[in-house]
């Protein structure tokens, strides 16, 4: 294992590092939870509680593997795990399909799909969630930024905004597959 050092101290380098991460590891946690009877919001929930727990033990300079992709997909699959007791979700004892992870894919989400989904929520929503994903900046500094009373006020506005591209989501019944594109294979 390897102590490995967060250099995402700028919005701009950590923005390029969480979008990289997106593009290479949740496209195989959105198939692991979406094989699991878990929808594409779900997926993306529990990737983005793998992602932070990720950068929180990187940040805090904790040895970790050397493959983040694998590691990263090891947190995603013990959330689900964790999201499936009780629910009578697919939770399977042996797993062999989670060897696969590091496999390469032919289809990729595609940026330009998912902003176009995110542009319905408003300009406003977008950046709000920009500012709090993407630049990662504290809700209180959101709420700073964006004029609210304070951070619960922030926190409502950032669920109204995620609600609105759920909503989207389902009335056009939307899935994974919609927001891929296909990738040149390197070979």
């Amino acid at each position: 294992m390897v102590s490995m050092a967060v250099n995402k101290s700028t919005p701009p380098a950590r923005e390029r590092w969480f979008v990289d991460l997106y593009q290479r590891v949740f496209p195989s946690v959105a198939r692991y939870v979406h094989q699991r009877g878990g929808s594409l919001a779900q997926a993306q929930d529990i990737f983005q509680d793998a992602l932070i727990i990720y950068y929180e033990r990187l940040a805090s300079g904790a040895d970790l593997p050397e493959q983040e992709e694998a590691y990263l997909l090891g947190i995603a699959r013990h959330r689900w795990a964790r999201t499936c007791r009780g629910t009578g979700l697919e939770v399977p004892l042996d797993d062999s399909t989670a060897m696969g992870w590091a496999e390469e894919h032919e289809f990729f989400p595609s940026s330009r799909k998912v902003l176009r989904l995110l542009t319905v929520a408003g300009k406003k929503c977008l950046d709000l969630l920009r500012a709090f994903y993407y630049d990662q900046l504290p809700l209180d500094e959101v709420a700073q930024t964006f004029g609210y009373a304070g951070v619960r006020s922030a926190t409502v506005q950032k669920y109204k905004c995620l609600e609105k591209v759920r909503t989207t989501v389902k009335e056009k019944s939307l899935s994974y597959e919609d927001f891929l594109e296909e990738q040149p294979t390197a070979g």
